[in-house]
């Protein structure tokens, strides 16, 4: 719980910086106040915690898991952001205060234990993200992406909203245990609107995660708001949305899991297939990495298909690969994009020759993506396919196979960008900060690659 009050007062604190002009302490600022969360967070670990507030919230070793990956990432991401709000506006203040607001919102989805809070951690995430992507004022593109994430978002929210109501309707409780022990004990008379109920939430919980059919609004709304932002609707929100989506469906409806399993199957299969061909023709590589992220959510979905005590585990393992190499490109995006005034796959051309160190870890970053061995993006998928196999999903196995092969080809096209094409170019200057985050990213993807038991086996 401290974690959660730590962020909540901090952008109070950095708008009262902001008042008092003082805009060089928010990025310092905002780091502590995050690493201090972050410490509080991990002096709670292994702690027997309980539910608290009379059942509303619980912060075990799940909840402290997730909230690690997602203030380590926002972290890295807000390191990437000095100078960059900068551009947009001279009030930058809000815009630090808005992003941790929506952490706080995300802190709350991976520890809440009652469906009420569950709902309020995703408004309060959803809220902030609505501004966050139309901050560029005068960009009709940014303008459009907010526009179209609020409609989308408020769609998603009622099918999630009646979901949640349909489920306490016939099982008389928002408590997780509650539910699941209305299960337990109707094994054979399960009120028909309890189904209907579960059907509502997937359609809700895949619209936030951006996954088929329900990703409509992920490719136009990731490619019209600001890079960094993007970065962060990509990483640490998807990461929250898939760890509250196991949360509810390992605590109140693994008993259930004939009934929903083959649905969120068929969803991840759709997902897989129209994330990876459609990322094959994209020439913006910004789009490309929208793609990508929706063919990712149907990689994370198979912890949720093949639900079991591994889990949790192999979406931490996941998530974690997927962002710190999402940080990489993206940060690379940003300097090209700088440089380029483009971001398309031209932008880099023989970017290899000017800058080496850009090129290796963008290269580090794609291969992770991919799945290459000796990555952390390998380890991350060896984990989701093997707990799939271990329930005998061969056919869904095979099919993310054949996917992960297809997304080979789109991914290695900006290695051969790099490398085997040429442009007159100036070098492209990486900032230090730049050089400290994605350098870091690229050498916890190496390292996790060869050494995966530094994070497995963690919750």
């Amino acid at each position: 719980m401290t974690t959660l009050i730590i962020i909540s007062v901090l952008p109070i604190v950095l708008l009262y910086l902001g008042l008092y002009k003082m805009q060089k302490a928010l990025l310092p600022v905002t780091v502590l106040g995050l690493l201090v969360a972050l410490g509080a967070a991990v002096f709670k670990w292994n702690d027997n915690a309980e539910p608290m507030y009379s059942g509303m919230m619980l912060f075990n070793n799940f909840s402290i898991a997730f909230s690690v990956v997602s203030i380590v990432s926002t972290i890295l991401i807000l390191l990437l952001s000095k100078g960059y709000f900068e551009k947009i506006s001279s009030h930058i203040a809000e815009y630090y205060a808005i992003i941790l607001f929506s952490l706080a919102g995300i802190i709350v989805m991976v520890s809440y234990h009652n469906l009420v809070m569950m709902f309020i951690g995703i408004e309060i995430m959803s809220v902030s993200l609505y501004i966050l992507a139309g901050i560029r004022k005068n960009d009709f593109a940014s303008n459009e992406a907010a526009l179209k994430y609020f409609l989308m978002g408020a769609f998603s929210t009622g099918f999630l909203l009646f979901g949640i109501t349909l489920i306490y309707g016939a099982s008389g409780s928002f408590d997780l245990e509650g539910i699941r022990s209305y299960v337990a004990t109707h094994p054979h008379d399960i009120d028909p609107i309890f189904f209907s109920g579960i059907l509502l939430i997937i359609i809700g919980l895949c619209f936030k995660v951006g996954a088929a059919p329900f990703h409509f609004w992920t490719p136009d709304v990731y490619e019209g708001a600001p890079s960094l932002i993007t970065l962060y609707m990509s990483t640490v929100v998807k990461v929250a949305g898939f760890a509250a989506f196991l949360r509810l469906f390992s605590a109140s409806f693994i008993l259930m899991a004939d009934f929903w399993a083959p649905v969120l199957m068929v969803i991840t299969i759709i997902t897989l297939f129209i994330g990876n061909i459609t990322a094959l023709y994209q020439q913006s590589f910004k789009r490309m990495m929208a793609f990508s992220s929706i063919s990712h959510a149907g990689y994370l979905l198979f912890a949720i298909v093949a639900i079991g005590a591994g889990s949790a585990n192999s979406v931490f393992v996941y998530a974690t690969a997927y962002s710190i190499a999402s940080i990489v490109a993206f940060g690379a995006l940003i300097l090209v994009r700088q440089q380029t005034g483009t971001d398309n796959f031209e932008g880099f051309n023989g970017l290899a020759k000017r800058n080496p160190f850009l090129a290796l870890v963008l290269t580090v970053s794609m291969l992770s993506l991919a799945g290459i061995p000796l990555t952390a993006g390998f380890i991350g998928k060896f984990y989701m396919f093997t707990g799939a196999l271990a329930q005998y999903k061969f056919w869904l196995v095979i099919i993310a196979v054949v996917n992960a092969i297809i997304s080979i080809f789109y991914y290695f096209r900006v290695i051969i960008a790099m490398y085997f094409r040429s442009a007159e170019r100036a070098e492209v200057e990486v900032p230090a900060y730049y050089q400290f985050v994605l350098g870091i990213s690229a050498l916890a993807t190496v390292v996790i690659g060869v050494y995966p038991s530094l994070i497995s086996a963690l919750i």
